[in-house]
């Protein structure tokens, strides 16, 4: 087996894995077997954990650990624990990404649940909000998704952007705020 042990202590290594997750005020931890539920003020959320992966509350804090004779279940240990902990902030302070349209005519009208697109086709595309997620249009030109699933919130806005991905030339399509879009010079011109 190649795991991955501290040549001076004899622990496991992983950064991400080892940090202890602070458990915020108004929020409850619930473990049942391999089952953690997180509720907190904006609603709650659950994850399974894979078999070799162990989690633990104490002294208001939530940590993860692993059982080391599981083949790879070192290989899970960060990212449960970076799971666990998007759960934690998503249910006590949620999750947001913003969306910009850029083009000439390109516009975005609607309410929490469904959004109207106006991206070049000859028709505009219409777009529901799946559970636990919220739209805000903000001056027709940019889109707030809102959530307490980051990857959630993370699919509709990949969703949302691959209907009309920026183009290299001008720039036009949805992209995300604060995305370098890359950009191609055009053709060049006979001398």
């Amino acid at each position: 087996m190649a795991e991955k042990f501290c040549a001076k202590c004899g622990d496991l290594m992983s950064r991400i894995g080892k940090q202890k997750i602070e458990i915020t005020p108004g929020t409850e931890i619930a473990i049942n077997g391999r089952v953690v539920l997180v509720k907190g003020s904006k609603g709650s959320l659950t994850c399974e954990v894979l078999p070799g992966v162990s989690v633990s509350t104490a002294n208001g804090y939530i940590t993860v650990s692993v059982k080391p004779d599981m083949v790879n279940s070192d290989a899970f240990w960060g990212l449960h624990r970076a799971l666990i902990a998007n759960m934690v902030k998503g249910v006590t302070e949620g999750f947001e990404r913003r969306l910009e349209l850029e083009g000439v005519g390109y516009r975005v009208k609607g309410d929490k649940k469904k959004i109207e697109l106006s991206i070049g086709f000859s028709h505009p595309v219409v777009y529901n909000a799946s559970d636990g997620v919220d739209f805000e249009v903000l001056d027709n030109k940019a889109i707030v998704i809102r959530g307490i699933d980051k990857q959630l919130v993370g699919l509709v806005a990949s969703k949302i952007r691959s209907m009309r991905v920026p183009e290299p030339y001008k720039g036009k399509g949805i992209h995300y705020v604060g995305e370098v879009v890359r950009r191609k010079p055009g053709k060049a011109g006979k001398a």
